[in-house]
């Protein structure tokens, strides 16, 4: 990535000052020069300017006036003043009005370059704490579960080729397949896992606002802009920024995006300048993005701009054998959120959850996951604690009608079958006090747990509780 240097600019109507500060600060900054007020404000709506040493005392519009006059229009702009010994009190209710700090023109080199350090670091922990606000509010965990199947073991193999080149990458596939974690991947594996990760779910920003939240916007830009605001591409400087449901932009701000990934600059709405960004953008759509094209709903151009490496993430239906170690994950994970200890899911449950095609896929099976660890009252979660509709995966399917046993029945025998393992796991397992508890002869219940295979239930309990004594015992 390019290394974007911090912009200076030096107004003094004195040659010799602007010259001395200039050769001190040009190592590790660039460097611009304003012999006035005026000339400086015409800059600082042209140009990217990070910090201004501003002289007090100048022909025309004076140091304060233009303090003022950047500090109404430009909040990131910091500002030190230069004052002569005996403008210290100016130089004091300067600081008032905004400005950072003062010097005098007796200066100390090493001093001024340390000044000006102390206040590039300090914008650069700003907007890491903008960031940081931004996405304060997302609880997620961002491991992307490769699984097992030999179409993720070659997008992984792919990832890692493609990771760490500056190329634009497109991710490609259903709602809920994990887009976003594999952007997050993609971040990480890049090695410039450090620099920020900035997402944005296009799809939820109001069309009127997508312009602002992209690219950031002017105090007084329009009806609400009381403060300047850096864009989504700022605060990824450097960094990734992951556009998701890209296919919902508008045409018009289409446009806008491809001129900011060709040119690595944006503009704030309500702004003239232009500001350099330094950022790899992933995009992900769930919808068929060439289609889009050849009906006029998507920019070709912009199109192969994302479409450099193009990766499609398969629906968990595809990849059914890695359900349970999505299960897995997604109870450590939900256990650790809501402090609880469900340690296991019956064998049986994960053949339920196995069967079922997932239409929501990995985002359905993770709110599953996350309720059934919420509300459960035991240590594990087993397949009476699974909702109805994912024992019968057919039953909203118009090929309904085909399906040979009667989902009527079917429905009767799961519930019979639940509320039977409840009443034993009340009674401790002990058919005699459970068919007295439902009121029916031991024979009937014998006959039950026959048909109903709950057999195999008592079994695998019963040796699980011979494990724990015996290791009591020891």
């Amino acid at each position: 990535m390019k290394d974007f240097c911090p912009t200076i600019l030096i107004v003094d109507d004195d040659e010799s000052i602007r010259d001395t500060l200039e050769a001190i600060l040009q190592k590790k900054y660039s460097v611009l020069k304003a012999k006035d007020g005026e000339e400086a404000l015409e800059i600082v709506e042209k140009r990217e300017v990070n910090v201004m040493l501003l002289d007090i005392v100048m022909p025309g519009i004076s140091g304060l006036e233009v303090l003022k006059r950047i500090k109404d229009r430009f909040d990131d702009i910091e500002i030190i003043m230069i004052s002569v010994v005996k403008e210290v009190d100016t130089a004091v209710q300067a600081m008032k009005m905004g400005a950072y700090d003062y010097i005098t023109k007796e200066f100390n080199y090493d001093e001024v370059a340390a000044l000006v350090d102390r206040v590039v670091e300090k914008q650069k922990l700003n907007k890491e704490l903008i960031y940081l606000q931004s996405e304060r509010n997302q609880y997620f965990d961002d491991t992307f579960i490769l699984g097992k199947t030999r179409t993720m073991g070659q997008i992984y193999n792919l990832v890692r080729k493609v990771a760490k080149l500056p190329a634009t990458i497109l991710i490609t596939g259903e709602t809920g397949t994990g887009k976003e974690l594999l952007a997050r991947l993609i971040h990480r594996e890049s090695g410039n896992a450090k620099s920020p990760f900035v997402t944005v779910h296009l799809a939820s920003i109001p069309r009127e606002l997508i312009e602002s939240t992209l690219f950031g916007h002017e105090k007084g830009a329009f009806t609400g802009a009381h403060k300047q605001r850096f864009g989504k591409f700022e605060l990824a400087h450097k960094g990734t920024i992951f556009l998701d449901e890209v296919g919902d932009l508008k045409y018009d701000i289409q446009a806008k995006l491809l001129r900011v990934i060709q040119e690595g600059t944006i503009e704030r709405v309500g702004g003239s300048k232009t500001i350099k960004v330094d950022v790899r953008p992933i995009a992900a759509t769930n919808i068929d993005l060439e289609k889009a094209v050849q009906s006029g709903e998507f920019r070709e151009d912009l199109y192969y701009r994302f479409n450099v490496v193009p990766i499609n993430l398969p629906p968990l239906r595809e990849r059914v054998i890695d359900v349970p170690l999505l299960v897995e994950h997604f109870l450590n994970k939900y256990n650790r959120k809501f402090r609880r200890t469900v340690r296991e899911v019956t064998p049986e449950t994960l053949e339920i959850l196995s069967r079922y095609p997932w239409p929501g896929n990995i985002r359905e099976l993770e709110n599953l996951i996350e309720r059934l660890v919420a509300i459960a009252e035991k240590d594990r979660i087993s397949s009476e604690d699974i909702p109805v509709e994912y024992h019968f995966p057919n039953l909203t399917s118009p090929k309904v009608a085909r399906i040979k046993k009667d989902l009527l029945s079917q429905g009767r025998e799961i519930f019979e079958r639940n509320f039977i393992l409840k009443a034993l796991e009340r009674a401790n397992w002990s058919r005699i006090r459970t068919a007295e508890s439902l009121g029916i002869p031991l024979s009937t219940l014998k006959y039950k747990l026959s048909k109903l295979n709950i057999y195999e239930a008592i079994s695998e309990r019963t040796k699980k509780t011979r494990k724990t004594k015996l290791g009591s015992k020891k």
